[in-house]
């Protein structure tokens, strides 16, 4: 059997680690949520199905290019709160720092969180020269957070038939490290 290695990063309220089969019903609820989906992906919700293959899929990311999504646990409880990492399917022209998050965990500052060790992190560990954040025009939230973490708006992009604000993550940007 291929083992694929995955890290665990922590923060100061968050574990980043490997998506697990456990993570389903929080995922999958997370992702029948209209508001959630309202800017993730092509913003329409999904079944339990398609969560299920999503989680293929990005744990397949790992595989195939070294890096990938984590899942962020919320430290205290061990509650499943969203999924950030390094998003590069086939379809995208560059690695993204993409980040979703449940309800019940926006307005605390932990995308800007789980986002600040995982930007440091691929910077570190995969010498990657840049990574974007492709952000519908609306999203102001998730524009707000890219801010925080010192990418810039570089232009717009079409992904999956929608115009997207492309923005701009380099090494000299970042502000510090979160993770240990």
């Amino acid at each position: 059997m291929t083992r694929i290695e995955i890290p665990t990063l922590r923060t100061t309220r968050l574990v980043l680690r490997a998506l697990r089969a456990d993570d389903l019903d929080g995922l999958a609820a997370m992702q029948a949520d209209p508001e959630v989906m309202r800017y993730l992906g092509a913003g329409a919700t999904r079944t339990r199905q398609e969560t299920w293959d999503g989680i293929a899929r990005m744990l397949g990311q790992w595989a195939l290019r070294g890096f990938g999504m984590f899942a962020i646990e919320e430290a205290a409880t061990g509650r499943f709160a969203g999924r950030a990492g390094v998003l590069y399917p086939l379809p995208w022209p560059e690695p993204e720092l993409a980040y979703g998050l449940d309800r019940p965990f926006w307005g605390q500052g932990l995308v800007t969180e789980a986002g600040i060790a995982i930007r440091d992190w691929a910077f570190a560990t995969l010498g990657l020269p840049k990574l974007a954040s492709f952000i519908l025009p609306d999203n102001a939230a998730s524009a707000a957070v890219a801010r925080k973490l010192g990418a810039v708006r570089t232009g717009t992009i079409t992904l999956l038939g929608l115009e997207a604000e492309r923005w701009e993550h380099r090494p000299d940007g970042a502000r510090g490290a979160a993770a240990s």
